[in-house]
C-alpha cells in the first residue's frame, strides 16, 4: 500500500516543473544582469545592489534582489534608447515578457526563472538595470 502511494506522489510529480529556490533563481538573476550588460558592450560595469541576502516577503518565502549599471560606448544616447537596447539584447539570450512599456523605463519578467528586471537607466550614457526574484522557498 506504502509503494502504490510513492509511485501515485511520484507520478503526479512529473508533470510538474520545479520551482527554483531563492538562491537559485538570484543566481540566475545576477547572471542575466551582467551578461545584459556584456551585450550592450557596457563599459566599467558596477555593481549596484550585490544581493545574495534573502529578503522577507512572507508565507516563509523570500525574494533576492541585483542591480547594476554600466557606461554606454558611446556615451552618447539618452535613457530611453538605453533602455529600448537592452530589451533587444536580453532577448537574445533569456525569455522576458514587458510587463511594463510606458515612460522611459521597461519592466520585464521570466515566468521560467522566477525573476524580474527593471531596466532604468535615467542618465544619458549609463546603462542601469535592476532585478528581483519572486518570492520563492529560500535556499
Amino acid at each position: 500500500m506504502l509503494a502504490v502511494a510513492a509511485l501515485a506522489t511520484s507520478c503526479s510529480a512529473v508533470g510538474a516543473k520545479r520551482q527554483p529556490t531563492a538562491a537559485e533563481a538570484g543566481a540566475t538573476l545576477k547572471a542575466h544582469i551582467l551578461r545584459l550588460l556584456d551585450e550592450v558592450s557596457g563599459q566599467d560595469v558596477r555593481i549596484t545592489d550585490p544581493g545574495g541576502k534573502d529578503i522577507p516577503c512572507g508565507e516563509g518565502k523570500v525574494k533576492r534582489t541585483f542591480a547594476a549599471s554600466a557606461l554606454d560606448n558611446t556615451r552618447q544616447r539618452d535613457a530611453r534608447t538605453l533602455n529600448i537596447q537592452m530589451v533587444a539584447a536580453v532577448n537574445e539570450f533569456a525569455n522576458y515578457d514587458i510587463t511594463d512599456p510606458e515612460g522611459p523605463d521597461f519592466s520585464m519578467a521570466s515566468d521560467g526563472t522566477k525573476t524580474s528586471l527593471h531596466l532604468n537607466s535615467s542618465d544619458d550614457g549609463r546603462y542601469s538595470v535592476r532585478g528581483q526574484t519572486s518570492c520563492l522557498s529560500p535556499s
